[in-house]
């Protein structure tokens, strides 16, 4: 049980799950100076991701380092959406990749798979190979990944930036202040970089691939008029549950 103190200054501070907080940052230490450096860090509004130095995913622990994007717990619907139109023994690539949090849950659940990422942020390639050795590639979206894997690609996954600029300051602290804006800010409308992904998806897909990003509930119907516009058949799934929204596209068959 973790000493009630911690308990009390991490609950001070905002947070929720102060109790489950504080045994993580307890297990997490080596010793009592340690134990109180790290709550020092969560209090003073760290994410409690960078002050574990991972983040709980689909069943993994991913590695996360300082100024990396954090996987949200709501991304793992991509993930499930995306393993269901996954072909036996297929491509998949991991766009705006971050920690790499989405292609390692693909590659431990899926085996069989074949799993690129990239990322234009250089730390967030350092961290997802990490936690996908070997196909991590630094580049803006499809310009990172070999050009080999032109029309091979059986599904992309993307968990762009869909934040509008304007809605940036408003966001929690945790992800405002410590998180980096280029894995937050969507541009105007938040579609900015849907809009590319969209764009150039069809020249890297298989015949009968798919592109899958996450977006909001709001931004729906805009990134399903953006998948369409280039091309690629849209249909938007949701899960209450977790609050996700997903927009998969199809290529041509």
């Amino acid at each position: 049980m973790p000493p009630s103190p911690i308990v009390s200054s991490l609950r001070s501070a905002g947070c929720v799950f102060a109790e489950d907080e504080a045994a993580l940052l307890q297990d997490a230490a080596t010793g009592p100076a340690e134990l109180e450096r790290l709550v020092a860090r969560r209090v003073g509004g760290e994410p409690l991701e960078y002050v574990l130095g991972w983040a709980a995913f689909r069943g993994l622990r991913v590695a996360v380092d300082p100024g990396v994007f954090v996987p949200r717990q709501r991304t793992g619907f991509l993930v499930e959406q995306a393993l269901e139109v996954l072909p036996a023994g297929g491509v998949v690539v991991d766009l705006c990749c971050g920690s790499g949090a989405l292609g390692a849950a693909v590659a431990a659940e899926r085996p069989d798979a074949t799993v690129h990422a990239a990322d234009l942020d250089p730390a967030a390639v350092r961290c997802a190979r990490r936690n996908l050795p070997g196909r991590v590639h630094e580049g803006d979206l499809f310009a990172a990944l070999p050009p080999g894997l032109r029309g091979t690609v059986d599904v992309v996954v993307a968990n762009v930036p869909y934040v509008p600029s304007e809605a940036i300051a408003s966001m929690p602290p945790e992800a405002r202040d410590h998180e980096p804006g280029i894995a937050l800010d969507g541009g105007a409308d938040g579609l900015d970089t849907l809009r590319a992904l969209a764009g150039e998806a069809p020249s890297w897909l298989a015949r009968g691939g798919h592109v899958l990003s996450e977006t909001s509930e709001r931004q729906a119907v805009g990134a399903a008029a953006a998948f369409a516009g280039a091309g690629l058949v849209p249909r938007v799934e949701r899960c209450e549950d977790l609050g996700a929204t997903v927009i998969i596209g199809r290529g041509a068959p």
